[in-house]
């Protein structure tokens, strides 16, 4: 049922977006974080993601009177935009360097990049400070002490605020996907 509701709730943004084009902001909200994490996870470069994320939404919006409804979710659509515009930038690099492009990307990485795309989005939900130390330790990939000091800071308190973030991350993630208790006596119930 609740499957049901979201479908026609993005149907209706949809349809919304398609007659009045400024209504597009409400499709790309949505779904930025699903994109985002689609194609970082397939670039591993901060701009090419962004750049890619970006010509994305671009090529959406031009073509948003085109989609039609027919069993794939408007997601599914930004992601084969995606993928397409991934493979046509390794395409033009691979010609440009003289080698194969990578083949394409693995449609059953779906679960991934819904987990990516709510931590993207969970990461988006912590204090400022925390959120700059979470980007730049694991997006971009800085040191401990490059952090610190862009952030005028101690090595030790960017640590502390790692630390926090990442215990706040973990909570919010559990209060989304609570774990599932232990059967006591390890018996099975059976229904």
């Amino acid at each position: 049922m609740k499957a049901q509701r979201k479908e026609a709730d993005e149907r209706l943004l949809v349809e919304a977006a398609q007659a009045d084009s400024a209504r597009f902001a409400d499709l790309y909200e949505r779904h930025f974080e699903r994109v985002y994490a689609f194609i970082v996870g397939r670039v591993r470069n901060r701009q090419e993601a962004e750049d890619l994320t970006s010509e994305v939404f671009r090529h959406a919006l031009q073509n948003l009177r085109r989609f039609e409804w027919r069993g794939v979710p408007f997601a599914g659509w930004l992601l084969r935009i995606a993928a397409n515009a991934m493979a046509d930038r390794w395409q033009r690099v691979a010609r440009e360097q003289g080698d194969p492009p990578p083949g394409p990307p693995d449609e059953a990485a779906t679960e991934d990049i819904e987990r990516r795309a709510l931590l993207f989005q969970l990461v988006g939900t912590l204090a400022p400070d925390q959120q700059r130390v979470i980007v730049a330790r694991f997006v971009e990939e800085k040191s401990i002490r490059d952090i610190a000091q862009e952030l005028a800071r101690t090595e030790g308190a960017v640590k502390q605020l790692q630390f926090r973030a990442l215990q706040n991350l973990r909570a919010r993630i559990r209060r989304i996907h609570p774990t599932p208790k232990p059967n006591p006596g390890g018996r099975r119930t059976h229904a």
